[in-house]
């Protein structure tokens, strides 16, 4: 039987996908948004921004790191250029496990992956990696023999020691399972220390607060690289999400809210 879904209490997944123009969301995940709006009237463009740094990253994995199979950790609801369209759009033999613990995802997410031989829908505590990297369905749909993507985008922010394990054990315990020449996509939000963690605050405030998901954690660019250990990154390293590889030249400036979320891509060697 599946977990029931508390509409009374708004979900970091279905928050999200109301901020990239989705639908599948209650009152309770829209007002959080609205409320963040009020405080920061561009901080949609943070789960933007990380929508955009998925598709770029996928893309580069496939095309560029030559990988074929793809740990989705946190995937979120089912929307417009998933993981595994990206990834099959350049190699339709492309598989990928996506891994959620969200009642509403898990429903979804079913129905719109039953069709596809190439992914597969795990549900588990991201945050618990033996309850991912134990499962069978893990085990038996990747090759852990071969270099595979783990994705660990917008998680690991929601998380920290007094829920479990800290941080960068959560992602060493990953990597630790993962193969040679395997990559890690990351991103986190991102205390900038200068006049935009003003920013960064003011949005932690509502999503810890009263009406919030009572996670979200905005750390200094030391502390996320302290979570990302010895992965060897890839140019141009821990980097504000639009300026991690972007897809033209930027005609205006980056918003507040989107210097308040870094990226990176790393190598296990």
């Amino acid at each position: 039987m599946s977990d029931p879904i508390d509409t009374s209490v708004p979900s970091i997944a279905r928050a999200y996908d109301y901020a990239i123009g989705g639908t599948t969301n209650f009152p309770v995940d829209r007002e959080l948004l609205h409320r963040m709006d009020q405080a920061v009237p561009e901080v949609r463009q943070i789960a933007i921004s990380n929508r955009m740094f998925l598709t770029r990253a996928v893309r580069f994995l496939t095309a560029h790191a030559g990988l074929d199979q793809f740990l989705d950790c946190g995937s979120g609801l089912p929307t417009a250029e998933n993981t595994h369209q990206i990834a099959q759009r350049l190699n339709r033999d492309a598989r990928v496990v996506y891994v959620d613990n969200d009642p509403v995802v898990l429903a979804h997410g079913r129905d719109l992956l039953a069709a596809d031989e190439g992914t597969r829908l795990l549900g588990a505590d991201i945050f618990r990696p033996e309850q991912v990297l134990d499962s069978d369905v893990v085990r038996d749909f990747l090759d852990f023999s071969r270099p595979m993507a783990l994705l660990h985008v917008a998680t690991l922010h929601h998380h920290e020691e007094r829920f479990g394990l800290p941080p960068a054990e959560v992602l060493r315990t990953y990597v630790d399972a993962l193969p040679a020449g395997s990559y890690v996509a990351f991103t986190h939000f991102l205390d900038p220390e200068d006049e935009d963690t003003a920013t960064a605050r003011r949005v932690e405030s509502i999503m810890q607060g009263e009406g919030g998901t009572g996670r979200g954690f905005w750390r200094t660019r030391a502390q996320i690289l302290d979570i990302l250990g010895d992965l060897e990154l890839v140019e141009p390293g821990l980097v504000v999400n639009d300026d991690w590889w972007p897809d033209g030249p930027r005609l205006t400036p980056l918003s507040s809210a989107a210097r308040c979320i870094a990226a990176a891509v790393g190598r296990k060697s």
